[in-house]
C-alpha cells in the first residue's frame, strides 16, 4: 500500500534506520554481546592485544603474579594500627580480633611488595633498550603485588604491561602501568594466553586462588610440553612450602620426581633475576651485545 505523502515515507525510512536489524554488525553491541557471537569475541580479544604488543615492539615478557590483597609495608602498618585501636575499644569482639590477626599476617608479607618492586626495577634497568623491548614486566594489572611490579618498572621510566580483567567487583588498573600497554579482558582464558605467549619467566609471589590458578596452569603446560621450558620461581619459600606439599604429590605418585625440577624458590629479588639470567645465559649475552 503506497504512503499518502512524502512525509509519511520519510517517517518510515527514519524508523527503519533506527531498527536493530539495520545496524552494521560490527557497530551493533547487542549483537556482538549475544551468545552466538562468543567465537568472534574470543578471536577479537586474542587479536587486539597481539596487535598492541607488535606495535609496541614487545618481544618478550617476565610475568609477575601475586596477591591483590598484599600492600606496601607503610600501608600495612597503618592498617594494623587502625584495627588495634578498634580492638582496644571492643576487646571482646571476635570478628575484630580475627580482622587484626589477618592484618598482621598481611603486614608480615608486605616485604614481598618491596621485593616485587625491586625485582621489576632490576629487570627493567638491565633489559630494556630503545625499540627492542625484552623481558618486559607483565602483571594482571591490579593492586598488591601486581601494582608493586608495575611500580618498579615505572620507577626507572621503563615500559610494563597490565592485563586487567573485568570482575563483578570493581577493579581499576593500578596507576603504574604504561598507558599504551594497559589492556582489559573479559575472558580469563584469553588473558592467560597473553600472559604466556611471550613469557620468558614467571614469578609467583604469595597469593590466593588466582595466583595458584595461573601457577598450576603454567606448570601443567611445561610439564606436558605445550610450552617451552622457562624459569618458574616461587617467591617466598616458607609461604609456598606451607601452602603446597609438592613432595606429597611425588609420594602419592600423582606427579613424577622430575616434576619438582620445573620450579625453584627465591626470597630475594636479585636471586630471582640472577637465576633467570643464568637460565638464558647465551641469549642474555647476545642481548647485552645489542645495547
Amino acid at each position: 500500500m503506497p504512503y499518502k505523502s512524502n512525509k509519511d515515507r520519510e517517517k518510515m525510512v527514519a524508523k527503519l534506520k533506527r531498527s536493530k536489524a539495520y545496524r552494521i554488525a560490527f557497530n551493533d553491541h547487542d549483537f556482538l554481546a549475544d551468545d552466538p557471537c562468543r567465537p568472534a569475541r574470543l578471536q577479537l580479544e586474542l587479536l587486539k592485544p597481539e596487535t598492541i604488543f607488535t606495535e609496541q615492539k614487545i618481544l618478550s615478557t617476565i610475568v609477575v603474579f601475586g596477591g591483590a590483597r598484599l600492600m606496601e609495608p607503610k600501608e600495612a602498618r597503618a592498617n594494623v594500627k587502625k584495627i588495634e585501636k578498634q580492638v582496644s575499644r571492643k576487646p571482646d569482639d571476635k570478628s575484630l580480633r580475627r580482622k587484626l590477626r589477618i592484618a598482621k599476617s598481611i603486614l608480615d608479607k608486605s616485604k614481598y611488595y618491596d621485593e616485587a618492586r625491586e625485582f621489576a626495577r632490576l629487570v627493567s634497568a638491565e633489559s630494556q633498550v630503545p625499540d627492542r623491548h625484552e623481558y618486559v614486566i607483565t602483571t594482571g594489572g591490579g593492586p598488591g603485588i601486581m601494582e608493586a611490579a608495575n611500580r618498579g618498572a615505572d620507577d626507572i621510566g621503563a615500559k610494563s604491561v597490565g592485563l586487567n580483567i573485568t570482575l563483578p567487583m570493581e577493579q581499576d588498573p593500578n596507576a603504574y602501568i604504561s598507558p599504551e600497554l594497559c589492556m582489559q579482558f573479559h575472558y580469563f582464558a584469553i588473558r592467560k594466553m597473553h600472559f604466556l605467549l611471550r613469557a620468558k619467566a614467571l614469578l609467583a609471589f604469595p597469593g590466593g586462588y588466582g595466583t595458584m590458578d595461573e601457577l598450576f596452569e603454567t606448570l601443567t603446560l611445561i610439564q606436558t610440553n605445550k610450552m617451552k621450558p622457562a624459569p618458574i620461581i616461587l617467591f617466598g619459600e616458607e609461604y609456598w612450602k606451607n601452602l603446597i606439599n609438592f613432595d606429597y604429590l611425588v609420594q602419592e605418585g600423582t606427579i613424577g620426581e622430575e616434576d619438582l625440577n620445573l620450579f625453584v624458590y627465591a626470597d630475594k629479588a636479585k636471586d630471582a633475576w640472577d637465576y633467570i639470567k643464568y637460565f638464558y645465559a647465551t641469549e642474555w649475552d647476545n642481548h647485552n651485545s645489542l645495547k
